[in-house]
């Protein structure tokens, strides 16, 4: 049913930026107690158990940039793009919402913000989602034995990207993640970067995986979402 795998996608993007996010926002509030590593590996982490937990349900995209990859790629109905972008932009700001009510003083929420120039950022963030959306296409066109891997695969990558670039640009790779922040501290400034920049990006990666790996085969909505659930198990 598409209204379960909806709630799948706007329950695992809520958490994945209630912890994130999170995560950055009791880093700002303790005085660094979390430290700018554990950021990164709650991000890295959040993103390895929901694959395990909803991709049986909705492929677990968690992301507007994965969703339209994966529809460029003939991996999942461009029908459901709309459906899915909206629920995981819902589920994002209700978890900045939340989060702003159990942390009022934080100043931006875990906003991602340029940390030099808009150009850096927007480069950083194109090359950082070109490189998780040729993993994920990669792992979900992958055997039983490698789609299995692909929650700790996918949250490793994020893991370790948001450890280099965390500081510069923030490491979104994702635009649901930036938004829901940016609305609720109204730290709209530079937010345009992480709208565009990762779509752009994941949109790149699919004709060099494509030359690279070959095509899996056809489209198939269903077979997304069994591949980053890990279901097949």
């Amino acid at each position: 049913m598409l209204s379960r795998r909806l709630g799948a996608e706007a329950f695992g993007t809520f958490w994945l930026v209630f912890a994130g996010t999170g995560a950055a926002v009791v880093n700002e509030v303790t005085d660094g107690v979390v430290t700018h590593v554990g950021v990164a590996l709650a991000f890295g982490l959040v993103v390895m158990v929901l694959i395990h937990a909803v991709g049986s349900v909705s492929g677990c995209h968690i992301n507007p940039a994965v969703t339209i990859g994966l529809a460029a790629a003939g991996r999942f109905e461009r029908r459901d793009v709309p459906s899915y972008v909206a629920s995981q932009c819902v589920g994002a700001v209700l978890a900045s919402a939340t989060l702003r009510l159990l942390f009022p003083d934080s100043v931006t929420l875990g906003a991602t913000i340029p940390a030099g120039g808009d150009l850096q950022s927007f480069v950083l963030e194109f090359i950082l989602t070109f490189v998780l959306m040729f993993v994920v296409l990669t792992i979900s066109a992958g055997d039983r034995d490698e789609r299995r891997l692909g929650g700790i695969v996918i949250g490793s990558v994020i893991a370790l990207e948001a450890l280099f670039a965390g500081p510069v640009s923030g490491a979104s790779m994702n635009p649901a993640r930036s938004l829901g922040p940016a609305l609720v501290s109204t730290r709209l400034d530079s937010l345009w970067i992480y709208l565009v920049a990762p779509i752009v990006g994941a949109l790149a990666s699919v004709p060099v995986q494509r030359w690279m790996h070959g095509s899996p085969g056809g489209p198939s909505g269903d077979r997304v979402g069994r591949v980053e659930g890990a279901q097949d198990a």
